[in-house]
């Protein structure tokens, strides 16, 4: 189980925080990543597996005037 915004969710094979987000139709470019505590960069998304036990946050940047 990995913690995705305070929701458990259960993931069914071993994938990155890249394949997440894509799966999820996230646009990387506008979010940021605190994983287990840590902001995330960017460079990382393609490397970073989720493992049982993560707590992923996911912020999104919205543009206002």
């Amino acid at each position: 189980m990995v913690t995705v915004n305070g929701k458990s969710i259960g993931l069914s094979e071993n994938i990155t925080v890249s394949e997440y987000l894509k799966q999820n139709q996230y646009r990387p470019e506008r979010i940021a990543i605190e994983l287990n505590g840590s902001i995330l960069p960017k460079s990382a998304y393609n490397s970073t597996i989720l493992k049982d036990g993560d707590v992923m946050e996911i912020v999104s940047f919205v543009g206002g005037g």
